[in-house]
């Protein structure tokens, strides 16, 4: 009886090959956030969807400690900054119920808050200009526009308002 091929062994991964950037973030991250107590940053990556955009401009997570050899029941410390402190611990049991849920398990028992100053984020680059409107839209008023208008002075005034306006673009200079 002839003996059936062999298969191919299958290739070794490559050590160098093309990665996901969040599947590299773990291992680079991974000492850091186990120092401050965070097994992964996921915490620290949504704290702003944790907290809402108020509370997450004026805290910031700092340590999760458990206590020795458990994984539940830690403490959540966080950095509040000046009298903000009082509205985050009014909404304490909420943080410490959200913290839970993006942490997939009941690690958080407790939250202690710092007092501390909070690093802002970097600023987002300015919008830019708006477009100027298209010269149709510049016209002078009508005839019709300031029929309304019985003040024989408010009537002129108005007129060379927009006159002004549909020839330069700009609100007229004053003085």
């Amino acid at each position: 009886m002839a003996k059936p091929p062999k298969q191919p062994a299958p290739a070794p991964p490559r050590r160098n090959g093309v990665r996901e950037v969040g599947a590299l973030l773990p291992e680079v991250g991974g000492v850091a956030f186990r120092r401050f107590g965070f097994t992964h940053g996921a915490l620290l990556a949504r704290w702003r969807d944790v907290v809402g955009p108020v509370y997450a401009r004026w805290s910031v997570p700092e340590t999760l400690r458990f206590p020795r050899g458990q994984t539940v029941g830690g403490t959540l410390t966080v950095r509040v900054e000046g009298p903000f402190a009082l509205q985050v611990q009014h909404v304490a049991p909420q943080l410490i119920e959200r913290v839970n849920r993006i942490l997939g398990h009941n690690a958080v028992a407790k939250l202690k808050l710092v007092q501390g100053e909070v690093p802002r984020p970097p600023a987002s680059p300015a919008p830019p200009p708006a477009e100027r409107p298209a010269e149709s839209n510049l016209s002078p008023l009508g005839e019709n526009a300031l029929s309304g208008v019985k003040d024989d002075g408010l009537r002129s005034a108005l007129q060379a308002l927009a006159d002004e306006l549909a020839r330069s673009g700009n609100p007229p200079r004053i003085g």
